[in-house]
């Protein structure tokens, strides 16, 4: 017999440094005004110089363990999702595997942009339902701010760092992921990407100066994939659950942009009081997103045990992301 599979605790952490709109009004020509209307975005949290994205994760890991009320050595996998890895190999999960003491754990990185943590959950669920581990530790963890171009106001404005964390395991029956609906066209591959650094173009003086270790975004390209991708997961998932959007309590979506969230919302015909959204505070944190904000959701006491989650999210690849939960808190 299959297992219910859920999350029993998560962490989340940010770093201490904010920097607001005003701020970068004095790196680049760029305004409140102008980011807030397109954006929603207020301000973001950025590393400091010895951060790195393993510290991050970290941060957010030991919340996790000790909300799951789990030890470290009882942790059978560990998987991260992030697009600003610690180094290009080894994983950064191995990396954090170390520093917890998760002496038992298997331990791997999953790239799969802004839409990782809902991958993440994805597979850690499978591993789990069949009985293969009892606790995966998964984590969305970014200091993209270290691959940002920040003479480019039309990305340097949308990013943050952060980090958030999820324990994995059985729940009790009827409880947990209820559906799931994955997907990719890679064919938006350069949507949405880092163009150097890898084989295909090996980091040279001339790739430097070109900025090709940055993020390179066509923004308008994205928000369309963005718009018409976010809701049509959602309900897919929600089908597979087998409910309907009338049944769904929170709908918590990857935190990109306002003008999208709220485009997925419409679709799923969702009030807005039922979607978190804190874009405002944290910018695009990528694969850490969802995971803080669904952190934020637990400690205000929104969650409540036997609610319907969507987590609904969409990254670079291009790839898209979708799960229900019954919450099981």
């Amino acid at each position: 017999m299959t297992r219910s599979v859920g999350i029993l605790g998560m962490g989340c952490y940010v770093p201490e440094k904010v920097l607001t709109n005003f701020d970068l009004e004095k790196i680049v020509d760029t305004s409140d005004s102008w980011i807030q209307e397109r954006t929603g975005i207020k301000a973001r949290h950025i590393a400091a110089d010895d951060e790195a994205t393993s510290d991050l994760a970290y941060n957010a890991a030991i919340k996790a363990l000790a909300a799951a009320n789990v030890k470290p050595e009882d942790i059978d996998l560990i998987i991260v999702g992030s697009a600003s890895n610690d180094h290009n190999w080894p994983s950064t999960a191995c990396i954090l595997q170390n520093r917890l003491g998760c002496t038992h754990a298997a331990a791997f990185d999953l790239i799969a942009g802004c839409s990782g943590f809902v991958y993440n959950l994805a597979v850690a669920s499978q591993m789990v339902k069949t009985g293969l581990y009892n606790h995966v530790l998964i984590v969305g963890a970014e200091t993209l701010s270290r691959i940002i171009n920040w003479k480019d106001r039309n990305t340097c404005v949308l990013f943050g760092d952060g980090a958030g964390a999820a324990v994995v395991g059985e729940v009790e029956e009827g409880y947990g992921v209820l559906g799931i609906d994955l997907g990719a066209d890679g064919s938006g591959m350069k949507a949405l990407y880092q163009p150097s650094g890898g084989s295909r173009e090996p980091a040279t003086h001339e790739t430097i100066d070109k900025a090709g270790h940055t993020i390179h975004m066509n923004g308008p390209e994205v928000f369309k994939f963005a718009v018409k991708i976010m809701g049509k997961t959602a309900l897919n998932s929600i089908e597979k659950a087998g409910l309907t959007p009338e049944d769904i309590d929170w709908l918590i979506p990857h935190q990109a942009n306002l003008r999208i969230i709220n485009s997925a919302a419409k679709r799923l015909k969702m009030p807005m009081e039922k979607v978190w959204v804190n874009v405002d505070k944290y910018a695009n944190t990528s694969a850490a997103s969802i995971p803080i904000a669904m952190c934020e959701a637990i400690e205000a006491g929104a969650l409540k045990k036997g609610d319907n989650i969507v987590l609904d999210g969409f990254g670079a690849g291009l790839t898209w992301a979708s799960i229900v939960l019954k919450w099981a808190l």
